[in-house]
């Protein structure tokens, strides 16, 4: 047993581990996540214009930032809302018609529409297998078309929370979906290069476009909808004409003939449209193509709301800007045309010239209007048109940044204008290194061109200053200046206070690897990739630029020539050793003071990227590219452990200050807990969706901060939460089982072929779990007491309106009967008929063979059928009842408002009477 003065001392020395004196067990304090910043956009997603509380528009925009969504204010550049995603990465989003809610797909197919008044989501759909690329809602905003990486097509119901169909066809990721307004009709885009036109009434694809020689990247309708514009992986944007057939009129205007001399030289095989000759519902005809300035393929494409402006790019920063002109505006153009014809043809032949005949061109319809140069590549654009002519322009760019551009299209050669810039809040490249202030207070964080300062507190960025390529930084001690190693092997030393460059060394002829600050604080070490240790004081110097205030420098004292590059070095905390990680896999420990070769540490296979050294000075624990991490003994070099740690690379490792456990950080994109005394694993910290290049542990050991490759900087926060390892682990094994059940095959609906139609939903663990328990439960009594069928309905209740189809069909169907009877029960008592009378119709269409051919269940279905006519029609009397007494009403209270209105309006006129009859008598009276 400890004494009480031991017990004191750990408890002061080790706050991040509890010590209990009973058996000397360890428990453990969890670390959660507490804040991303750092991402202004991530590139996955695209980004959209929002309304927020009926604001003006064109002054917000929605992007993703990693599994969360960032409302922007474009005007003040501030975050005004941030939509709470869980763990898998935004994909692609898309606002309302109303504005009011924006659907956010994700990572692993699922679907969740929040409301942009409050942030919150109350409706999601799972249906998807891989991620989603694009979602959009119908003219009304009822119903939402989504398309995957899984090649399916899914439509679902917003108001009742429920998949409608999938629809099969294509044979690789959908790029594009489009509701027709007037019709019920959807049109999809593949990389699978065709494009596909779906019916859906009878939910099946009777027209596929095979003119297209490699990926559809884009789609969008013109002209009403009686033009389609595709666009490819060349420098060709497609049009095609869409004449309906059904009608007895179409609604798209009259062909527009192909013009051999809109492409140099007119391509062959596109004339094969169809796959079939028989035109049904409409039919496409190409009407030409619109060559792109750029050569590359298209990335997006997007028109405005009334698909007046067209806007695409490719894989540069050139955005072009194509004008939709209106039909009456072409045929002025196509008039003045045939004006300019006769004249010439007047001049040229006299009074017997042929009269000439102008052919409507593509180029007549849309005219290229501008290009906008954005500052970097482009990712994603969107564009909105207000009613006085002027085009708002949001762009995404490729470096964590939104730029808006305005433009006026009433203009005959408009000029873009630069609205607004996102920058400040992050980085233009990946965050190579992390550093915390003595205090716990500031984050330095610096990338390839700046360094930038956080407050932890409120993640708002203190300085930002221009920079090197910076690979390890350090805070100077007393948390004024910072120190940068950068990679073309100079030393660069910032002030804090006026955010300026004090002085650039040349410190190595390759890049600073890394640095290490002395525990004396007097001076620093770097290792370079010029096969030297450079040791440098801290001074204090007078010179022009600082005036009568001295600035700090460093000066070079000595030098450690190695036979490898450097590629770590770490001093020990008793600063008695210096160990120097090689490019030879090895570890050399040299004494301080001498530079005397004291240990080599030999076992990885691969380079050790990162290591570190306990508070106390008796371990060292290195990390490698061979993804092992080995813990070794200072005093004679003796390895005590090595443990495969990561599926990738290690990049970093630090230990918890003032104990013995220590965080890696890996390209497999996570975060891990160790315990070097017992060799364990204990937590893992799971959030970023890139690699993960650095991390920093704060000097208390309260925060740990980190970089990835997907531009994010994420902090964690230790909280007073135990972790018992034993359930860690068993959580891990439960996880790890509920995602190979989700991933198992769907049900099959008995009777159903594999055709392009089939349910909409997705087997989930929700979806299993939410399976309501045939046996009888022992816990009803916990319910209140209720009755085993009314459970059965509870549970039913619970069930997602979206999630109760998947639910019912991985149900066996030795329950089916049985269900059957209790759904009679439950409908003769009035209990939910809607939702009941739902469950009840699904189940006899999945299983309509075994029921009809099962002779037990034939009295079970004739008094459903009875008494389902019977309430149904009960509910429906009771609503035309109600809404009777509703219009009674509405009319009682107008006439009686009419009444009162005529009522007042009659006595003011006969005191307007009484009045001129008084003013009569008394003009009498004065005469």
């Amino acid at each position: 047993l400890l004494t009480v003065v031991e017990l004191q001392s750990l408890t002061a020395c080790d706050s991040a581990v509890c010590w209990v004196s009973m058996g000397l067990t360890k428990q453990y304090l969890r670390y959660a996540a507490s804040a991303v910043f750092g991402v202004i956009g991530s590139q996955k997603a695209n980004i959209a214009f929002v309304t927020l509380r009926g604001g003006e528009k064109g002054r917000y925009v929605a992007v993703a930032a990693c599994e969360h969504v960032f409302i922007w204010d474009v005007r003040k550049a501030e975050k005004v809302l941030i939509l709470q995603g869980n763990k898998q990465e935004v994909t692609y989003l898309c606002p309302s018609p109303d504005g009011v809610h924006i659907a956010v797909g994700y990572e692993d197919g699922a679907v969740r529409i929040f409301s942009l008044l409050n942030g919150e989501s109350n409706v999601s759909f799972s249906g998807h297998k891989s991620a989603v690329t694009v979602i959009k809602y119908d003219a009304l905003g009822a119903r939402l078309v989504t398309g995957s990486r899984d090649t399916d097509v899914i439509v679902w119901d917003v108001i009742n929370e429920c998949g409608l169909y999938r629809l099969k066809g294509h044979k690789d990721a959908i790029t594009q979906a489009l509701f027709l307004k007037d019709k019920n009709l959807l049109v999809t885009s593949s990389k699978d290069t065709f494009v596909k036109w779906w019916d859906l009434d009878t939910q099946h694809c009777f027209k596929t476009m095979v003119g297209h020689r490699s990926e559809v990247w884009g789609m969008v309708l013109l002209n009403q909808e009686g033009r389609l514009l595709t666009g490819s992986a060349d420098s060709e944007l497609r049009a095609w004409d869409i004449h309906y057939l059904q009608a007895g009129t179409e609604i798209g205007e009259p062909k527009v003939k192909k013009v051999k001399g809109l492409l140099d030289k007119d391509e062959e095989g596109e004339e094969g449209l169809d796959e079939e000759p028989e035109e049904r519902i409409l039919s496409c005809e190409k009407a030409g193509s619109i060559l792109r300035e750029a050569r590359d393929r298209v990335v997006s494409m997007t028109t405005d709301a009334k698909a007046k402006v067209l806007a695409c790019h490719g894989t540069d920063s050139v955005l072009e800007v194509f004008s939709v002109l209106p039909q009456e505006e072409v045929k002025k153009r196509m008039e003045k045309k045939l004006k300019k014809a006769k004249k010439k043809a007047k001049l040229q032949g006299g009074e017997e010239a042929v009269e000439p005949v102008v052919e409507r061109k593509l180029g007549d319809e849309i005219l290229r209007l501008a290009s906008i140069k954005a500052s970097a590549k482009i990712r994603w654009v969107d564009c909105l048109l207000s009613p006085n002519g002027e085009m708002k322009v949001a762009l995404l760019l490729q470096n964590n940044t939104i730029e808006t551009y305005t433009l006026k299209t009433t203009e005959k050669s408009p000029q873009a204008n630069k609205t607004s810039r996102l920058t400040l809040s992050g980085h233009r490249t990946d965050a190579r290194t992390l550093a915390f202030s003595s205090d716990n207070i500031a984050i330095l964080s610096a990338s390839a061109e700046t360094v930038k300062v956080w407050n932890r507190s409120t993640l708002q960025v203190i300085r930002t200053m221009a920079c090197e390529y910076a690979l390890c930084s350090l805070f100077v001690p007393g948390d004024r200046q910072i120190i940068l190693g950068t990679k073309s092997g100079k030393i660069q030393i910032f002030d804090l206070a006026s955010g300026r460059l004090l002085e650039t060394t040349d410190a190595h002829s390759g890049e600073v690897w890394s640095i290490s600050l002395s525990p004396d604080q007097r001076g620093i070490v770097t290792g370079g990739a010029d096969k030297t240790v450079k040791f440098w004081d801290f001074e204090l110097v007078k010179d022009l630029e600082s005036g009568q205030n001295k600035r700090l420098t460093v000066k070079h004292t000595r030098t450690l020539q190695l036979d490898e590059d450097v590629l770590c070095v770490r001093y020990s905390p008793d600063q008695r050793l210096l160990a120097v990680s090689l490019l030879d896999c090895t570890v050399k420990i040299f004494y301080t003071d001498t530079l005397k070769f004291f240990l080599s540490l030999y076992g990885h296979k691969l380079p050790v990227l990162c290591l570190d050294i306990s508070h106390d000075s008796t371990l060292i624990a290195t990390g490698s590219a061979d993804r092992n991490v080995k813990i070794w003994g200072l005093d004679f070099g003796d390895c005590h452990k090595s443990m495969f740690a990561h599926d990738d690379s290690v990049m970093f490792l630090q230990f918890v200050p003032k104990t013995h456990l220590f965080f890696t950080a890996g390209k497999d994109k996570k975060i891990k807990q160790w315990d070097a005394d017992k060799f364990e694993h204990i937590q893992t910290l799971e959030g970023h969706h890139g690699e993960v290049w650095c991390l920093s542990i704060s000097p208390s050991g309260d925060y740990v901060v980190s970089s990835s490759h997907d531009k994010s900087l994420r902090l964690w926060e230790r909280t007073r939460e135990p972790i018992i390892l034993e359930e860690e682990k068993e959580m891990e094994r439960e996880a790890e089982f509920e995602e190979s059940l989700a991933k198992g095959e769907d049900p099959v609906v008995p009777g159903e072929t594999k055709g392009e139609a089939a349910p909409a939903g997705k087997k989930t663990i929700e979806t299993v779990k939410a399976l309501p328990s045939p046996k009888m439960n022992p816990l009803l009594m916990v319910f209140g007491n209720i009755s085993p069928s009314r459970y059965v309905l509870e549970v039913i209740k619970k069930v997602k309106s979206s999630e109760l189809e998947v639910s019912l069909l991985v149900l066996p169907f030795p329950y089916i009967p049985d269900l059957l009877s209790l759904f009679n029960q439950f409908i003769q008592d009035g209990l939910e008929v809607e939702l009941v009378c739902r469950c009840l119709f699904f189940l006899l269409r999945v299983h309509f063979g075994q029921i009809t051919s099962n002779q037990m269940l034939l009295p079970v279905i004739d008094s459903l059928k009875s008494n389902t006519i019977s309430k149904v029609q009960e509910i429906r009397d009771v609503l035309g009842f109600n809404t009777a007494g509703l219009q009674f009403l509405q009319r009682e209270i107008e006439s009686k408002e009419d009444v009162m209105f005529f009522a007042d309006a009659t006595g003011r006129l006969d005191e307007k009477k009484r009045k001129r009859r008084k003013r009569e008598r008394a003009i009498l009276t004065i005469a």
